[in-house]
């Protein structure tokens, strides 16, 4: 399986966090934002946004002088000794911060041994999940999650995938042509959100942004009850902007 890899907004600021990340390691002693400046390039307007976000998610700390040190969230992930949880734990407050901000749902997926699977979501009273009405891993074509992924792939793994899945109508808004999902598929700017426009479910409408690290397939995404379908696309470029802290942490 292939990938198309176009990198996007967000895929850019994980990877200058990294770089400010790696910088403040080599330095134990703490390496203030001047020195951070200097040694990674980066301008003083970026840096501190990049530091402003690094500091939420627990990657550094300022110490009493103002310079910067490493944080207990790196020290966990960077640990082999229950990296997996840490990593589990560590997206979880990510996705509650993230649902609290766009006000939705928020849902990590990956693309895994030629299936969709949803691996970490985060709901509340206010915003419910998506009730999962029809396994995920069959529905790919009716979800902003399912395009997302598939989005990723080059055109012989979406192929592949769809002729394992038949595209059954979900609703009347489902597409269910496998040659116009493709050419929409192929037609869809890596930068801009994938949208479910009630395809997957009557009364629910989601969106999703591409997540890629590496050699893996992966999305964020969000979901609203119909009611507030006016909020979908605000809401989706505020998913896509804040997507970077999610990459952070699948990268270290």
């Amino acid at each position: 399986m292939a990938l198309k890899h176009e990198p996007t907004a967000p895929y850019h600021s994980a990877q200058d966090a990294l770089r400010v990340l790696e910088t403040v390691a080599r330095h134990t002693t703490g390496v203030t934002d001047a020195e951070l400046a200097r040694e990674t390039g980066l301008g003083q307007e970026r840096l501190t946004t990049l530091l402003r976000m690094l500091r939420r998610e627990g990657y550094v700390e300022q110490i009493a002088d103002g310079a910067y040190v490493t944080g207990d969230a790196l020290a966990r992930l960077s640990s082999a000794h229950q990296r997996e949880e840490a990593l589990r734990d560590q997206l979880q407050r990510t996705l509650n911060r993230l649902r609290d901000s766009v006000g939705a749902a928020v849902y990590i997926s990956r693309y895994v041994d030629g299936e969709v699977k949803v691996t970490q979501y985060a709901d509340g009273p206010g915003t419910p999940a998506v009730n999962e009405w029809v396994d995920f891993r069959q529905s790919a074509h009716a979800t902003a999650v399912g395009k997302s992924l598939l989005g990723q792939l080059d055109h012989n793994g979406r192929r592949d995938h769809l002729s394992r899945h038949k595209m059954a109508r979900l609703t009347s808004r489902t597409i269910t042509s496998d040659k116009l999902l493709l050419s929409r598929l192929e037609a869809q700017p890596p930068t801009v959100p994938v949208l479910d426009l009630q395809e997957y479910a009557v009364g629910t409408v989601c969106a999703a942004v591409p997540i890629t690290a590496g050699s893996s397939v992966g999305c964020l995404a969000l979901s609203l009850p119909v009611e507030h379908a006016h909020r979908l696309r605000q809401a989706a470029d505020t998913l896509n902007r804040n997507a970077a802290p999610v990459l952070l942490s699948l990268a270290i």
